[in-house]
């Protein structure tokens, strides 16, 4: 990220301090919370409570969080008055900022017909069968420019920013060939160097069987000459694919991710969303960062997910598209699972507000304010490796915090007619206190 401008600062080498003061709630995170381990095991994950400091104040150095504290103390040390940023926050409550863990922000098109068509009765199944859903996208895609792209995509990130998500992220997978899946991932890579959202690069080649080819033979495409591309390229850290009836086999989808890691990619599997076909052990099995969706989840495939290190992605705004049965959130919550939740924002899930998952989680999920919280910040960023103090306010992460308009974090899933957020920081620095244009619009 870098200076876009707007008073946005991106790499965190502004050289200012930033106090914030008097929040009635500073959440610094899950309590106990320590950074992941240097081995590679997902420790970065939060099973328990928040560590809520009443009275609270922040300082943040160069853009990382140097101390928290109550706010007597803070200040006594660190006076507002000499800080380069100094922040109010009486009668309100501070959080990290959101972190959304699955996106497939860039694309062109619009979808909304086939809304109405679902609400007629026509399937997923039945509309990407007749070439909607996910081609009718691929075809639109296709078409635009990297710059079309890059600017679409960061209307959507304003819109994400001003709701409080501060790291997303995208992937491709709209392209089905070579050429436009390196055009996605180039299109995330330079919004992220405009834009103060830190994005990190999917590469979802394996999104659908593309029209006029098999699923095997569509996946020696992938293999042979999407990675390689994708690898020479050196943007996406993933590799996901849809694991599912219809769409990719265990098998293939195997046979992707392992050809994935072979070049370097982490692997992210789309499991278990419209029927139980094994994605989630799949994931488990070669390791993957996450295992999203999850719907139709056994608690055996949990388990595994588990003993994996796999952080479960639950996408709740999906369901309440869709119409369908969420997923287990409180059960694998109370199995010890590191929930994670993120909005799954793409043309058949039109959800760029992180603070409405929560809402969400809570009410038919049944997570608690604070799960949801704990999902949407250090669980979130678990899941795409994000594990250095990013979604929470820790002494040495990254200072992205929200200030709520009241008083309690709670606001954040007990509000959902507007947002809750009233002001974001990025590295200790403002970058939006309202929603301009809830179409896409610019922040302020």
């Amino acid at each position: 990220m870098t200076d876009t401008g707007n008073g946005a600062v991106g790499d965190g080498s502004t050289g200012q301090t930033c106090v914030v003061y008097g929040a009635s709630e500073l959440v610094v995170g899950p309590a106990g919370w320590e950074p992941a381990d240097q081995n590679g095991g997902h420790t970065g994950v939060s099973h328990g409570d928040l560590e809520v400091i009443e009275d609270g104040a922040l300082v943040a150095v160069d853009g990382r969080v140097e101390v928290v504290g109550e706010t007597a103390t803070i200040t006594r040390g660190y006076p507002p008055e000499n800080a380069d940023v100094a922040l109010d926050a009486t009668g309100k409550a501070v959080v990290p900022g959101f972190v959304d863990p699955h996106t497939h922000a860039v694309f062109a098109g619009d979808r909304s017909d086939e809304f109405e068509a679902k609400l007629e009765g026509a399937s997923y199944q039945e509309l990407l069968a007749e070439g909607g859903g996910i081609l009718r996208t691929v075809r639109a895609t296709r078409e635009p420019s990297l710059e079309t792209l890059v600017e679409a995509l960061c209307a959507h990130l304003d819109v994400m920013l001003a709701h409080g998500t501060t790291t997303v992220e995208v992937k491709s997978g709209y392209g089905l060939d070579v050429e436009t899946e390196c055009r996605m991932l180039e299109a995330i890579d330079v919004a992220d160097e405009r834009h103060p959202v830190d994005l990190v690069a999917t590469f979802l080649g394996a999104h659908a069987v593309p029209e006029g080819a098999t699923a095997d033979a569509y996946v020696d495409r992938v293999v042979e000459h999407q990675l390689p591309a994708v690898a020479d390229q050196g943007i996406a850290t993933y590799c996901d694919v849809f694991c599912e009836a219809d769409v990719f086999s265990v098998g293939q989808s195997r046979r992707v991710l392992e050809a994935g890691l072979e070049y370097g990619l982490t692997p992210k599997v789309h499991a278990e969303e419209l029927s139980h076909l094994g994605g989630a052990k799949l994931a488990a099995e070669v390791g993957a960062a996450s295992a999203d969706h999850l719907l139709y989840a056994t608690d055996e495939d949990v388990q595994a997910m588990i003993e994996a290190d796999v952080v479960p992605v639950l996408l709740p705004g999906t369901a309440f598209g869709l119409g369908e049965a969420y997923a287990d959130a409180r059960g694998m919550f109370e199995a010890g699972a590191p929930v994670a939740l993120a909005t799954d924002f793409n043309p058949n899930c039109h959800s760029r507000d992180m603070g409405f998952v929560q809402t969400l989680a809570c009410l038919e999920m049944g997570l608690t304010p604070a799960e949801a919280l704990l999902g949407s910040t250090v669980n979130a960023a678990a899941a795409i490796g994000r594990t250095d103090g990013t979604g929470t306010l820790s002494p040495g992460g990254p200072a992205d915090l929200l200030v709520l308009e009241g008083p309690r974090y709670a606001q954040v899933a007990y509000r959902f007619d507007t947002t809750a957020v009233e002001q974001v920081l990025v590295n200790g620095t403002p970058v939006s206190t309202s929603v301009i244009a809830n179409d896409g619009g610019e922040t302020s």
